[in-house]
């Protein structure tokens, strides 16, 4: 596999698309090559309008991630991919020069964007010959996913014509709600690591565990492809556990390796993918140790990856992909198939450039109609951006920041706490603030704030679970994520020492030390384990900002 092969397709290639503009037939077009065509999106967190999205400037690895995919960033990101400064790719990819490129470059993604990009592709491989598969945290993220608790979701990802998809924030709806957005979804939900617990079907009376359908078998063509659903592996432990009370989550190694001999035995599938919901880390090290799995297809983890990755295991190797997040990229895997196997594959990861593809009309009236009744109070205005507000990144960001210190002034605590969420859209310095933009950052079922009395060493203790998960050295234990951020107190982190000892030198904001007996009034949200009481943080951010003086 040519790691430049990304960016020579998308200039050198002959085929045109279908259904664009002029403009994107000359960016997105690519020459055909195999037989079947797997599309893959992921983590698109229910943005169905194009915006923007800030890649992150610190991305580390411990270990052997250390300085390899996916803990690349900025130019180091682009000198491994072979992707030139300044350009579209630069932009898509990575941090650098965020808001003037964005100002250059435009929004990305947009369901309507994305609908186009994919019946150009389907035309062009004519019927039945692609498979559309969504890697999960899909129906979560927005304002209006939140208000229609997944029901807008679930008509786009109808309309654009997803095949099948595993899941994570989906279950934050509940198991009631999710089963009724299941119901109206008309595509497959794969999960073959999620069961009821030993007591659940001991109460139910069945010695069926099994919840969701683990695999998917699909004609495409000549070939039969199969589906294996993986969802998100530690769902109880990073969301509320009432959500999902009585099931059991986790990798299952040993079933998926079980169920990919069975496939291979009793299904005649000539390509075995993984569509999978670990996060990266975790999927490199799957495919080190399950043998016989052609394509794991990954998110979670908010990777955007432009090339496959080889691992080599006991029986030969499988490709690892992610395809980023938030609708900023489309994967696209073109695969030659012979003698009932994978002889070759050409994949490209292509960024979703709103102002190069022409809107789909019938998902924009779709949007349009799902926006509607929510139109003003998403487009209130709050307050102006006086710099660029992003998430994204290890330890910090400054949407974060609005949202500690809305915190902060309304309990008047000593310190503030906030997830690091690796989803919400960015702003850039200048623009209007919107309701809309804050609940891109806080659109939770869990949403209520609290206030709590911490000692120093509880605080600690906090901040070294959270560093274990974002760095401990076995990538079975890296949950996703990013560091819980912080105001009121600042620390030093040392992700390559051992648990308990990656957290130093905490001080608040005026120089003193955070006393491990000491007791400190302590403000945050979305607590996982009994619900809080306190309000909602995006009623109590909307107010910060309207009476938050500029500069």
């Amino acid at each position: 596999m040519n790691r430049r092969r990304f960016l020579q397709n998308l200039a050198l290639s002959p085929a045109v698309l279908y259904g664009c503009s002029a403009a994107s037939r000359d960016y997105y077009r690519q020459p055909e090559f195999g037989e079947i065509t797997i599309l893959h999106l992921t983590d698109c967190h229910a943005q169905l309008l194009p915006m923007y999205y800030r890649e992150p400037a610190v991305n580390l690895g411990v270990g052997d991630s250390k300085n390899a995919p996916p803990h690349l960033s900025g130019e180091q990101f682009l000198r491994r991919f072979g992707i030139r400064p300044n350009s579209r790719e630069a932009h898509a990819f990575t941090h650098l020069d965020f808001t003037s490129a964005a100002l250059r470059y435009g929004k990305m993604g947009g369901f309507a964007q994305l609908a186009t990009l994919v019946k150009s592709i389907r035309n062009v491989r004519g019927p039945g010959k692609t498979l559309l598969l969504d890697g999960g945290d899909s129906w979560q993220g927005s304002a209006t996913a939140l208000w229609t608790r997944g029901q807008d979701m679930v008509d786009a990802c109808n309309l654009l014509g997803v095949d099948a998809m595993t899941g994570h924030w989906e279950f934050t709806y509940g198991k009631e709600r999710l089963s009724e957005n299941l119901k109206r979804f008309k595509g497959a939900f794969l999960a073959q690591n999620v069961v009821l617990t030993d007591e659940a079907a001991f109460a139910a009376g069945t010695d069926e565990a099994a919840l969701f359908k683990p695999y998917l078998i699909k004609q495409a063509g000549d070939a039969r492809i199969a589906v294996i659903g993986q969802a998100y592996p530690y769902t109880p432990i990073a969301n509320p556990q009432r959500f999902v009370a009585g099931w059991q989550f986790g990798i299952e190694e040993q079933r998926l390796q079980a169920l990919v001999d069975k496939i291979k035995k009793t299904e005649q599938a000539d390509v075995i993918v993984l569509l999978s919901h670990n996060g990266m880390d975790v999927d490199l090290k799957l495919a080190s140790r399950v043998t016989g799995i052609d394509l794991i297809l990954g998110g979670h983890t908010h990777d955007a990856i432009p090339e496959p990755i080889p691992v080599a295991n006991a029986k030969g190797r499988t490709w690892v992909t992610n395809a980023g997040s938030h609708g900023k990229f489309l994967a696209v895997f073109d695969l030659r198939i012979a003698k009932g196997r994978l002889q070759d594959l050409r994949y490209r990861l292509l960024p979703v450039f709103a102002d190069l593809l022409e809107p789909d009309p019938e998902m924009q009236s779709l949007i349009d109609n799902l926006r509607a009744p929510y139109l003003n109070d998403l487009q209130r205005p709050l307050a102006e951006a006086n710099e660029l507000l992003y998430r994204r990144d290890n330890f910090y960001g400054t949407f974060d920041g609005l949202i500690l210190e809305a915190l902060r002034t309304e309990y008047g605590a000593d310190i503030a706490l906030s997830p690091g969420f690796r989803w919400g859209t960015a702003v850039l310095p200048g623009q209007t603030i919107t309701v809309e933009d804050v609940m891109n950052q806080s659109a939770i079922t869990y949403p209520e704030t609290y206030v709590a009395t911490m000692t120093g060493a509880q605080l600690k203790a906090v901040l070294e679970d959270v560093a274990d998960n974002l760095f401990n050295p076995d990538p079975y234990y890296r949950q996703g994520g990013d560091m819980v951020r912080t105001f009121g107190m600042r620390f030093d982190c040392d992700p390559r020492a051992g648990f308990g000892r990656r957290i130093n030198s905490m001080r608040l904001n005026d120089g003193q030390p955070v006393e491990a007996g000491k007791r400190y009034k302590v403000a945050g949200w979305a607590t996982v384990s009994a619900p809080a009481s306190g309000r909602p943080v995006f009623e109590i951010v909307g107010e910060h900002l309207k009476n938050r003086r500029p500069g």
